[in-house]
């Protein structure tokens, strides 16, 4: 499932969004593994996403003069668009013997990989599909334990699975753009702990006008444009 967000203006990458609209324009894909004998919870494999996303954005080859690094400049500099694809047996094996990175959650297997350009897509990435990303959780989760940093979800939007994938990830990005090195540092070193929670309405009207960064989708699929679909509540941002 594709998925743009709408920079929001205390972000660090501040360009217009006309200058961003005309820059090249990269995504980032991530894979979830869904078999179909056992295929994951539907909010494990929401954490698992944006764990994701964050290992990749803190990995040394994304930063500095690192390999993937360029790749990650330009994909940031324009919109910021992650697109979630299902891969099941050969395919994921396919899958995971690009360069990425996989990450396990309770059962979820999510693949990250370096942004690539829009029609510049690996062929056995190209070839996954995007819809039948739809999952369930067994059981409601319950409260994230106190002090872990939570990625709370619109009450009022319904959203396909790898939708929600997408958005977890944006909601953690943001948080990470707003954290300092310190604490970008020590969430990394706890192995970026994180919870992924549907708030309740009047929690939902708190959120968006704490402060914390709040992630409006750019409305290209499945919700209208400047929907605001997650805020990412880390300990560190109150």
């Amino acid at each position: 499932m594709t998925s743009d967000a709408v920079v929001p203006g205390d972000s660090p990458f501040r360009s217009e969004r006309s200058v961003r609209d005309e820059a090249p324009q990269f995504v980032l894909p991530l894979v979830v593994r869904i078999e179909r004998a056992e295929p994951p919870g539907r909010t494990d494999a929401l954490e698992t996403a944006a764990r994701a996303v964050l290992t990749l954005l803190a990995d040394e080859r994304a930063r500095g003069e690192g390999e993937w690094a360029r790749a990650v400049r330009d994909w940031q500099d324009a919109r910021i668009r992650k697109v979630v694809r299902r891969a099941r047996g050969a395919e994921w094996r396919r899958a995971e013997a690009l360069p990425g990175i996989t990450l396990t959650g309770k059962a979820a297997e999510v693949r990250v990989f370096p942004p690539v350009p829009l029609d510049g897509w690996p062929k056995d990435l190209a070839r996954l599909q995007v819809s039948g990303t739809d999952l369930d959780d067994p059981e409601p989760p319950g409260d994230a334990a106190p002090g872990t940093p939570v990625i709370w979800f619109n009450p009022g939007l319904a959203m396909s699975a790898g939708k929600a994938m997408a958005q977890a990830g944006h909601g953690a990005q943001l948080a990470w753009w707003e954290l300092s090195e310190r604490e970008r540092n020590a969430w990394r070193e706890a192995g970026f702990p994180l919870a992924v929670r549907t708030a309740t309405a009047g929690r939902w009207s708190e959120l968006t006008t704490s402060g914390l960064p709040v992630v409006r989708d750019a409305g290209f699929t499945e919700i209208a444009p400047g929907s605001a679909t997650v805020v990412a509540d880390h300990p560190a941002l109150r």
